[in-house]
């Protein structure tokens, strides 16, 4: 029988997928489009809906998916996530090599796409942690 922990599990790891594979598709678009404004407008629409996808994955993450004894290892990759996912814009000299350009669009939306989902969850799992610390006292 498969409990309800090993979906959370399952889904989890299914949602990191579609945030990769999501990043990829949209960031090689990008890539592909980064000349044609009229195409990058179309695709930051897209890029606005797969950002709200995956926040509300997210949100369903962060309730039903972490259990407690979980919850400080998942802050910390969040943070962690979090952090990488600002600094990518480090990358961004690597546009000025034609070759590397591609991995400048993708590491972006790929990185985006799953912060989009992780941070979410987090504040979600760091609210339920403060208050169960605070219903302890």
């Amino acid at each position: 029988m498969i409990t309800l922990e090993e979906i959370a599990k399952y889904a989890f790891m299914a949602f990191v997928v579609i945030a990769i594979v999501a990043g990829l598709a949209i960031g090689y678009m990008e890539y592909d489009a980064r000349d044609d404004l009229a195409r990058t407008a179309d695709l930051m629409e897209t890029h606005a809906y797969v950002t709200l996808v995956m926040l509300i994955l997210g949100i369903i993450v962060g309730l039903v998916s972490i259990t407690a004894k979980e919850v400080r290892a998942f802050l910390i990759a969040a943070i962690a996530l979090t952090v990488a996912g600002v600094g990518v814009n480090v990358w961004y000299p690597f546009t000025a090599i034609e070759s590397l350009e591609v991995l400048y669009y993708l590491a972006t939306r790929i990185l985006s796409y799953i912060v989009a989902f992780a941070a979410p969850a987090a504040v979600l799992i760091s609210i339920k942690s403060i208050w169960a610390l605070a219903k302890e006292k």
